[in-house]
């Protein structure tokens, strides 16, 4: 066995590395007290790190004090974080990673530290300020700007694999929208597309970024082309994965305007069975979804839809997409048609919630965008066939990139 591999050389490096963090540690949000558990398992070891406004603290073995995260890992993979040679997103992608509790405070560790050398941390995660709220927003990359919108009842976390791989070629950028995850929930907020898309706008504005690839996934899709119609612009390109379009037949539609959203405001909760019964239900081949994410996914929404704001959020974004007018002078679809960036739409098989068949209409009002389906997918195609999906878009921003390359040398 090589002298670097020795268990007890990789003990050294792993306890060097603790000891440093209060000197690498970057700082917190004001108000921000969170402990980490951190079980290297081929080493046999634990250490508590608590990170507050005020500094890092670390000591080996683990407290009475019940920790806001765990994270289980070895200890070759917990080196690899530490000289920055693959991302926390990177390594949960890879399961190398094994995460419990505050799934957004687990992401955000890695970021609050500098790498050797000084370097800045892969990724950071940090509220953005646009008018009177606060946008959680991870970034992670380099190059050009790509924004990655989630849907509803969901966060960020549906696009930690694709994050990981676009910011091969891409600056990446995925908020939690406003009323979800760990952005401001304000009671106040319309809670429609429209609105939606002005905080995007204003996000883009604050991080300093002129124009960007937009990706959305189902209500993400929605508040995606919003944005390229409020500013074509400011969006190269979209990608619209399963996007929330009009429907066409609602024959639900009374009954749902009679289910106002400040019902939200009064304390209520989804059983967990319930909930995980939803998760499931968004796709189609449950083979590819490993179980322990599953269910820090459906903890993850029972956690944040303990709060009155994001009930709200939730039951009016839900009403405002189902009730949206398919047709007429602002209709969703006669507006469709006056899209200007270059868009593909991502269908999903055997996707029950947004069927492929809803790609006739997009034809018919858009037909210069590009449509292609993945078989044996539902609703959440990044998360589901992540593969398949992240070739899609990189295929398709590389195609727009050479047409634009092109226009501009006939132009010359």
């Amino acid at each position: 066995m090589a002298d670097r591999d020795h268990p007890l050389r990789r003990l050294g490096l792993v306890e060097d590395g603790f000891r440093s963090l209060p000197d690498r540690y970057l700082g917190a949000d004001a108000g921000f007290d969170a402990t980490y558990q951190i079980r290297l398992c081929d080493l046999g070891h634990t250490w508590e790190v608590r990170c507050t406004s005020h500094g890092a603290r670390v000591r080996k073995g683990a407290t009475r004090r019940d920790p806001d995260v765990t994270l289980t890992t070895d200890a070759a993979t917990w080196l690899r974080l530490r000289r920055g040679k693959v991302s926390g997103i990177e390594a949960f992608q890879q399961r190398l990673l094994v995460v419990r509790g505050n799934l957004d405070f687990a992401i955000a560790f890695e970021g609050m530290f500098r790498l050797p050398g000084g370097r800045p941390p892969l990724l950071q995660i940090h509220d953005v300020p646009v008018g009177r709220h606060k946008i959680s927003t991870l970034t992670m990359g380099s190059g050009p700007d790509l924004l990655l919108l989630h849907g509803l009842g969901g966060t960020r976390a549906s696009f930690f694999e694709t994050a990981a791989e676009l910011s091969r070629h891409y600056r990446v950028h995925a908020p939690d929208l406003p009323g979800f995850g760990y952005s401001s929930k304000p009671t106040l907020g319309a809670y429609n597309a429209r609105w939606f898309a002005e905080i995007m706008l204003g996000l883009m504005d604050e991080l300093g970024i002129g124009s960007a690839r937009v990706v959305g996934n189902s209500m993400g899709g929605r508040v995606a082309i919003e944005v390229g119609l409020r500013a074509p612009q400011r969006v190269h390109s979209l990608g619209l994965l399963c996007p929330a379009v009009a429907w066409v037949k609602r024959g639900l539609h009374p009954i749902v305007r009679l289910l106002r959203p400040e019902f939200g405001l009064l304390p209520h909760a989804f059983s967990r069975s319930m909930v995980a019964s939803q998760f499931w239900s968004i796709f189609y081949n449950r083979d590819v979804i490993d179980p322990a994410v599953a269910d820090l996914m459906v903890d993850e929404f029972r956690r944040i839809y303990q709060s009155a704001g994001a009930r709200f959020a939730f039951l009016a974004s839900a009403r405002n997409i189902y009730l949206e007018a398919p047709f007429g002078g602002s209709g969703f679809y006669p507006r469709l048609a006056q899209l200007k960036p270059p868009a593909m739409f991502i269908w999903g098989s055997h996707d029950r919630l947004v069927p492929p068949a809803f790609g006739r209409h997009v034809s018919r009002w858009l037909p210069a965008a590009r449509q292609i389906t993945i078989p044996c997918c539902g609703h959440v195609p990044q998360v589901e066939c992540p593969e398949e999906t992240d070739r899609a878009l990189l295929e398709f921003f590389a195609d727009v990139e050479l047409s634009g390359a092109q226009g501009q040398r006939r132009a010359a």
